[in-house]
C-alpha cells in the first residue's frame, strides 16, 4: 500500500499554515496504467518516449509515502505528492514552466501513460505545483526527489558502492536584475515604502514620509537612466536616499509607530543594507568605504533575493549561488548525479567536500575513487577522506611565496625539516633557531624561525626574503608530508592520464546548462534554488537513464573545423 491521490484539488491552502483547506493523504494502492491509456500510448509512441520508459522501467518511481511528513492526517484531499514530484520532474526534463507542466498533465498521452492516469483526467490547477514546491522546502524533503530516482538505479543495479565520482561546481545566476551600488540603496528604500503602503496605509499617510519629493525619487523601481549622471550630483543623491531611510527607520523606532511594522521583511532589511552601505555621525549621511562595508559573504546585493552574494571566479563576477554536482563515473555502468549541493556565490568550493561525502555515505554510495579538482582539496581534506575510506584524486596547490613568484630563492620545500629533533636546516646549511607551535585561524602550525645574523650574511638573502630573517609556517606533520608527496605525484604523466577521469563533469555541466538552464535560477532565495538544482539533477538522471536503456554512444568532446584540420595535415 502506499499514500496516493484521492482526488484532485485545485484549491490554495495546500502549504501548512496557509488559510484555507488543509490538504490531507490517504492510504491507497499504486495506481497502474489504464488500458485505454496504454493502448493510445503504445499507438502515439510505439518505439515509447522518456516518460513512457521511466514508467515501464520503474513503474510508480515516487512513492507518495516519502512526502507523509509533509501532509496532514485529516482535511480535504491533496493531489497525490509522488505524482507531483514526477510532474515536477518532468517538467524540468523538457523547461517547462507551470502552467505548460499542468497542461501537458491534461492533454500528453506520454505524460498521463507516465503518471498512470486516465484518458479523460482533467489534471491540477498550475497553482498546485509551487504550493507542493513550497511544501517540500518547509518540511525539509528535497532531497527526497533525487533519493527516489537513486533507491530505483540501486534496486536495478545501475548504481553501486566503492566505484568511482567526480564533483565540480557553476555559477548560479539570481532571478534579479544587476544593480549597481546607487540603485541597490534606491531600490531597497522604495520596496520598504512599498511595503508599508501595504502594510499600514493610514500610518504612513500620516508621516513625512508622503511628500513630493519622496514621490520623485521612490515612485518607479531604480534604474541608471533615471538617476543623476555626474559624479557629484549622484554622491548627493546617495546621500539624500540614505538621510530619507534614516528617516524613515527614526520614525519606525517612535513609540507611536505600530509595533508590529519593524518586523516587516522590507523593514529589516532596509535597516541591515543601511548599517552596511551608510555611516551617521555629526557630520550627516555618508557612504561607507569599500573596507568599511561588511565582506562578500554577509553583504546583500539586492532587496529581492537578500541571499544572494556576489560571487567571483576567474575574473567573472555574478550575482547569486553556487551549485556543485557529484556523478558516478564507473565505467560499465551509467553515469548519474548522485548529489547536489547548492551554496551562496561565495561560499570556497572546499568547504563541500565533507558535507558531499557525508551526503554520498548516508545513501549508500560512498566512492572508492573521489576525483576534484584543486578548489576541494587540501592536505587535511585528503586525510579526512581516507579515514573515511575515500581516496580523493585532485591536484593540491603549488607552494606559494615570494620564491614562487619570483622563480628563485629558496621555497619551504627547499628546507630540510626533521620533525624529530624539531629544527629545519636551510639549503646553505645553517640550522633554525626557534620552533614553536601555535594556532593560526582556528587550525594549527608549526612556527620556524632562523637567525637573523645567518640571515643577513647568506649570499641568497635577497632572493629568499624581504624580512630581516626567515620564517616558515608549516602544516602540521602528516599534512605536510602528505602534501609534499601530492606534489611531486601530479607532476608524473602516470598521475595526469589518471586525472583525466574528472574532466567529464564538466560534459555534466554543459549538459545540465543546455537541459534545465541551471545556470539562472527561476526562484529567489537559496532553498528554492536548491530545490531546483534537485529537480534538475533528477531531470539529468532520466536522460541518462533512457540513454542507457535505449544504447545510443556517449557524446565526444567538440572539435573545432579549424582544429580539424590542424591536425589532419599534422597526421
Amino acid at each position: 500500500m502506499t499514500f496516493g491521490c484521492v482526488g484532485h484539488c485545485s484549491l490554495p491552502g495546500l502549504f501548512p499554515g496557509a488559510e484555507g483547506d488543509i490538504m490531507s493523504m490517504r492510504p491507497l494502492p499504486a495506481p497502474a496504467v489504464p488500458e485505454s491509456t496504454a493502448r493510445v500510448a503504445r499507438a502515439a509512441f510505439p518505439r515509447g518516449c522518456l516518460a513512457m520508459r521511466v514508467r515501464d522501467e520503474f513503474g510508480v518511481v515516487f512513492e507518495s509515502e516519502r512526502f507523509v511528513a509533509a501532509f496532514a492526517h485529516r482535511g480535504g484531499p491533496s493531489v497525490s505528492p509522488g505524482m507531483l514530484a514526477l510532474v515536477s520532474v518532468l517538467q524540468y526534463a523538457e523547461r517547462l514552466t507551470d502552467r505548460q507542466a499542468a497542461d501537458a498533465v491534461r492533454g500528453r498521452i506520454d505524460w498521463k501513460y507516465a503518471l498512470g492516469l486516465q484518458l479523460a483526467d482533467p489534471g491540477f490547477d498550475f497553482s498546485v505545483l509551487s504550493e507542493f514546491r513550497d511544501r517540500l522546502i518547509a518540511h525539509g524533503l528535497e532531497q527526497q526527489i533525487l533519493d527516489a530516482i537513486l533507491a530505483q538505479c540501486n534496486k536495478q543495479g545501475l548504481l553501486r558502492a566503492g566505484g568511482r565520482a567526480r564533483t565540480d561546481s557553476t555559477h548560479v545566476i539570481a532571478c534579479i536584475r544587476d544593480l549597481n551600488r546607487l540603485e541597490f540603496v534606491t531600490e531597497t528604500m522604495r520596496c520598504a515604502l512599498e511595503a508599508l503602503a501595504v502594510a499600514a496605509p493610514a500610518w504612513l499617510a500620516g508621516t513625512d514620509a508622503v511628500n513630493a519629493d519622496w514621490l520623485a525619487r521612490y515612485q518607479q523601481r531604480a534604474d541608471s537612466y533615471r538617476l543623476p549622471k555626474g559624479e557629484a550630483e549622484r554622491t548627493a543623491f546617495a546621500e539624500n536616499v540614505g538621510g530619507d531611510g534614516y528617516e524613515l527607520l527614526d520614525t519606525l523606532d517612535d513609540p507611536t509607530a505600530p509595533a508590529h511594522l519593524a518586523g516587516l521583511e522590507a523593514v529589516v532589511l532596509l535597516r541591515t543594507v543601511w548599517a552596511q552601505e551608510y555611516q551617521r555621525d555629526a557630520r550627516g549621511v555618508r557612504w561607507r568605504g569599500n573596507k568599511q562595508r561588511p565582506p562578500g559573504a554577509a553583504r546583500i546585493v539586492s532587496p529581492h533575493d537578500p541571499q544572494a552574494r556576489c560571487g567571483v571566479k576567474r575574473g567573472s563576477a555574478w550575482d547569486g549561488y553556487k551549485t556543485h554536482l557529484t556523478e558516478s563515473c564507473d565505467d560499465d555502468l551509467p553515469h548519474l548525479i548522485t548529489c547536489t549541493a547548492t551554496t551562496p556565490a561565495t561560499t570556497d568550493d572546499h568547504q563541500l567536500t565533507h558535507a558531499v561525502h557525508q551526503t554520498l555515505t548516508e545513501r549508500g554510495l560512498k566512492p572508492a575513487e573521489h576525483y576534484m579538482d584543486s578548489g576541494y582539496t587540501s592536505a587535511k581534506i585528503i586525510l579526512q577522506a581516507r579515514a573515511q575510506g575515500i581516496e580523493v584524486i585532485g591536484p593540491v596547490k603549488q607552494a606559494g611565496g615570494r620564491p614562487a613568484l619570483h622563480a628563485s630563492g629558496y621555497a619551504a620545500t627547499d628546507f630540510h625539516i626533521d620533525w624529530q629533533a624539531r629544527q629545519a636546516t636551510c639549503p646553505q646549511g645553517p640550522i633554525s633557531t626557534r620552533w614553536s607551535d601555535t594556532v593560526i585561524g582556528g587550525e594549527p602550525r608549526t612556527h620556524i624561525d632562523f637567525s637573523g645574523a645567518g640571515c643577513t650574511s647568506c649570499p641568497a638573502k635577497d632572493t629568499c626574503t624581504t624580512a630581516a630573517y626567515r620564517v616558515l609556517t608549516l602544516l602540521p606533520r602528516e599534512e605536510h608530508e602528505l602534501l609534499q608527496q601530492r606534489r611531486a605525484e601530479q607532476q608524473t604523466e602516470e598521475w595526469k592520464k589518471r586525472y583525466h577521469t574528472r574532466a567529464g563533469v564538466e560534459g555534466s555541466i554543459s549538459q545540465a546548462v543546455r537541459r534545465s538552464g541551471t545556470r539562472r535560477t527561476r526562484y529567489r532565495g537559496l532553498a528554492k534554488t536548491s530545490l531546483a538544482q534537485v529537480l534538475t539533477a533528477a531531470a539529468l538522471n532520466l536522460y541518462r537513464l533512457d540513454a542507457w536503456w535505449t544504447g545510443p554512444p556517449l557524446g565526444t568532446t567538440r572539435v573545432s573545423h579549424y582544429e580539424q584540420l590542424v591536425l589532419s595535415l599534422a597526421a
